[in-house]
């Protein structure tokens, strides 16, 4: 039983020091984040700031399309027995570099329409950038992912961290030179990402120069049959993520679009915990699924649930308490961004814990069912944005986006049960989720903010005190492995 126990922990230490090295670059990706955040809301206005928002989304959906779900076949193998590693990294890099070509041919021959609808604008000088970022971010995906798999969180942070020193430095640089251009951003993200994409590329080569290219069982078309049902789940998702900018940039304007993607951003200090998470979670997950017995594995995943779902609940009622102090980086033309804040903030929340909760459609394939919760999602979605938008503006699209996610973990999580069993205590994340829409709705509404803070700290109180339990087992093992590093060190 000892024995047992002193395993157990030896895993939990593991676990938690893992996290901890993908953490600390993706901590310090999030200080610089906030020092990139009001330096390009200042040197951008809200009308720019807003076609920023549109490059994001025009790249991201040919992304997806060139992509063919392949990144996650890639995941899915890259575990199991037999596999050699190299030949499925080329298996499933080559599809998506063939068609990232085509897509982007298509894109430049009719790019005066879509250039237009996006940015107002067109030319060479948007062109480039928005094909170069799409072909670019094909090869970042794989070699990332290479990282990720071999869970090396020292490596990914590394890389991360200057990812976004470059990022910084190329928006002064060409700040300087345009001035409040949405080109500055555009410009910037394309060279930071091909940068550290090239340092990685070498890096592949080097680490697997030895390596030979040999055939397993694994068949190109098993990766497609695999990867290709999730086009239209990551579809789906990006329309989630960007139908609530669209609906503002159709029903009012690129001012009121740069508002709330300013709001979006802030939601960074959220967004960069669940970039952090799903990078160390979706190996481990695989990992665990692959090579422990089932048992071991469900009660795994329903602890991991418990800790995850109280420390996501915390930062929501963190981050909207202290609203008003981050809002003031954004400078006074973003300073309606705080009663966007309360609502938007259940985005990456609910993102964070269905990664949790739907790895059991991934284990099995059957990614029809992310497909359903989808669906559902987008329809709520397209219906919220439509009645709440045209009059409520940024905060009608983030009471729609909440709603919708909403829907989306409550439908995924469902079906998600059914093809893994995993039990999961629902109860106490339930009554926290209401405990902050409560607090999200006066915090949208009132104008006091100090009151605003005081519910708020009330309420966390009372979540504290719901998931005691969980809080307890926290505590304890925050002390323990403290005192066993510390242990550690002086010896």
């Amino acid at each position: 039983m000892g024995q047992d126990n002193t395993e157990k922990k030896e895993e939990k230490d593991s676990l938690l020091s893992g996290f901890i090295k993908y953490f600390y670059g993706n901590f310090v990706v999030l200080l610089l984040g906030l020092v990139q955040l009001p330096l390009t809301t200042r040197v951008l206005e809200t009308d720019e700031y807003g076609k920023t928002t549109m490059f994001t989304t025009a790249v991201t959906v040919i992304y997806i399309f060139a992509i063919l779900g392949l990144d996650q076949a890639y995941i899915r193998y890259f575990y199991k027995e037999g596999v050699n590693r190299k030949t499925l990294f080329l298996q499933c890099l080559i599809p998506p570099f063939a068609l990232i070509i085509l897509l982007t041919f298509i894109y430049t021959v009719f790019s005066d329409v879509f250039n237009v609808f996006l940015f107002g604008e067109t030319g060479i000088s948007v062109i480039i950038p928005v094909v170069a970022y799409t072909v670019i971010s094909v090869f970042e995906r794989f070699l990332f992912l290479n990282i990720r798999m071999d869970q090396n969180g020292v490596l990914y942070s590394n890389l991360n961290i200057l990812s976004k020193v470059l990022n910084v430095s190329f928006i002064i640089l060409f700040a300087r030179i345009m001035g409040s251009n949405f080109r500055v951003v555009m410009y910037a993200m394309t060279l930071s990402l091909g940068t550290v994409t090239l340092i990685t590329g070498i890096r592949y080569l080097i680490v697997t120069r030895k390596e030979k290219v040999l055939r397993h069982d694994i068949s190109e078309k098993e990766l497609l049959v695999y990867g290709i049902p999730f086009i239209p789940m990551l579809l789906m998702e990006w329309l989630l993520s960007s139908m609530d900018k669209w609906s503002i940039k159709i029903f009012n304007d690129f001012s009121e679009t740069g508002i709330y993607g300013s709001a979006m951003q802030i939601m960074t200090i959220i967004l960069t915990v669940k970039i952090t998470f799903v990078a160390f979670w979706s190996p481990v997950a695989m990992e665990k699924y692959e090579t422990v017995s089932d048992e071991e594995c469900r009660t795994f995943f329903a602890d991991m649930f418990d800790k995850v779902q109280f420390l996501c609940m915390c930062a929501a009622f963190g981050l909207t308490i202290f609203r008003g102090v981050i809002v003031l980086i954004l400078g006074k033309d973003y300073r309606e961004a705080i009663a966007i804040i309360p609502f938007l903030t259940l985005m990456p929340i609910l993102s964070i814990m269905f990664e949790m909760t739907g790895q059991g459609v991934k284990f099995v394939g059957k990614i029809k069912y992310f497909n359903y919760a989808s669906l559902a999602a987008i329809i709520c979605n397209l219906i919220g944005n439509r009645l709440l938008v045209p009059s409520l503006r940024g905060i009608g699209a983030a009471l729609a986006t909440a709603v919708t996610y909403i829907v989306y973990f409550s439908i995924g999580t469902y079906y998600s049960k059914k093809c893994y069993p995993v039990n999961y205590r629902m109860k106490e994340f339930v009554i926290s989720l209401l405990l902050y829409i409560a607090y999200a709705a006066y915090a949208t509404v009132t104008k006091d903010q100090l009151m605003s803070a005081l519910a708020g700290v009330v309420l966390l109180t009372v979540c504290c005190v719901i998931n005691r339990h969980t809080l307890k087992s926290l505590w304890a093992y925050c002390v323990s492995f403290m005192d066993r590093f510390l242990h550690r060190s002086g010896s």
